[in-house]
């Protein structure tokens, strides 16, 4: 059973940098695409980063493009997301989220890590 497991959150002061880490686990990770969402308190869940499988491609969206990045590491089998510049509104539970390259319908989220900026 493939199951993933982030780590790295935490509380930050704004300005700071904070790096998310995704284990994967039960499946190999080069054959998904992964991506990061965040759910702020009382707010829909939204994507924040993608990366394409082995790395070729990643988007953002633009409250968060400049600041945050997102790598892989599939010898790990982990997934990255770096973010820099941080902002009380960046304040969120953070989700690693993988979909298989192979059948759309094979996606696995993980628990979530809570990200809070604040001074």
């Amino acid at each position: 059973q493939v199951q993933l497991e982030e780590s790295g959150g935490g509380l930050v002061q704004p300005g700071g940098s904070l790096s998310l880490s995704c284990a994967v686990s039960g499946d190999t990770s080069k054959k998904y695409a992964a991506s990061w969402y965040r759910q702020p308190p009382g707010q829909e869940r939204e994507q924040v980063a993608t990366i394409t499988r082995l790395g070729v491609g990643t988007t953002f969206p633009e409250a968060v493009k400049g600041r945050f990045t997102i790598s892989r590491d599939d010898a790990a089998n982990m997934i990255y997301l770096h973010m820099n510049n941080l902002k009380p509104e960046d304040t969120a539970v953070y989700y690693c989220y993988i979909r298989s390259i192979f059948d759309l319908q094979v996606d696995y989220w993980g628990q979530g890590t809570q990200v809070t900026v604040s001074s």
